[in-house]
């Protein structure tokens, strides 16, 4: 039986839009339960020191009115230690952040970071958190993960996506080869970053990942589809994705 194939719904451009003027709409809990309706499996939320699209009372609100559960991206800091441990998300995904930079450029350094990582996991799991360590697809990373012992990591699809032809399958068999690697370190491993409709597939056919955080792509495409019908084809993609991989390895 094919392993089922969780999506998260990043719901931070929902709330860019509603900034970009002020006031509370477009709502992004809103969105967080029509996400619910139409098939989504978790809400991500990424709350930045510079509060560019999340703010606090966003998650105060998610954690109130959802029911998925909660994944909250943070950086390795004291205050959003700070948040993560007062509002005791089902999650939180340690991400890379630089306050110059328009979206995340790519996956954390564990290994370099180990000491000051250490702490924010540890403390994080005590407080019952699942921790995820978002990193790119490199097996030196995926160590560190296991050293720090957070039990998931979410590899950086962003240059699988942004690359073509033979550069974009390179980077796809690395996705591939870091996903096995990921399993038999006994780390759960998700992907996230980039992915669309066009690019989503070869992603989810690969059985050793268990769930895809997708926002920017759906809250763009919804403008065009609506919310509903583009999250529900994103699903339909996945779950035809994981079935034709599960078909093809008993055929």
């Amino acid at each position: 039986m094919s392993r089922y194939l969780r999506l998260g719904v990043n719901i931070d451009h929902v709330a860019t839009i509603r900034n970009a003027r002020g006031g509370e709409h477009p709502d992004p809990v809103k969105a967080a339960i029509a996400a619910a309706a139409a098939g989504a499996d978790g809400i991500t939320a990424h709350l930045r020191e510079d509060r560019r699209h999340i703010s606090d009372g966003d998650i105060s609100r998610l954690m109130a009115e959802i029911d998925l559960p909660l994944n909250l991206e943070m950086a390795a800091t004291d205050e959003m230690l700070d948040i993560a441990l007062r509002h005791k998300p089902h999650a939180a995904c340690i991400v890379p952040e630089k306050r110059e930079e328009i979206t995340t450029e790519g996956g954390l350094d564990a290994r370099r970071l180990l000491g000051q990582l250490a702490p924010v996991v540890g403390e994080l799991s005590n407080a019952g958190i699942r921790v995820s360590l978002f990193i790119e697809a490199d097996p030196a990373q995926l160590d560190a993960a296991v050293s720090l012992g957070a039990p998931v990591v979410e590899i950086h699809a962003g240059a699988y996506c942004e690359a073509a032809g033979p550069a974009r399958a390179s980077e796809l068999r690395r996705i591939v080869e870091a996903a096995a690697y990921a399993e038999g370190l006994g780390l759960e491993c998700h992907a996230g970053h980039g992915l669309g409709f066009d690019t989503v597939g070869p992603i989810a056919e690969i059985e050793t990942i268990v769930e895809l955080n997708i926002g920017h792509f759906l809250i763009g495409e919804a403008i065009f589809g609506g919310l509903d019908s583009t999250i529900k084809r994103m699903r339909a993609l996945m779950d035809n994705a994981r079935a034709s991989a599960a078909g093809d390895r008993t055929a």
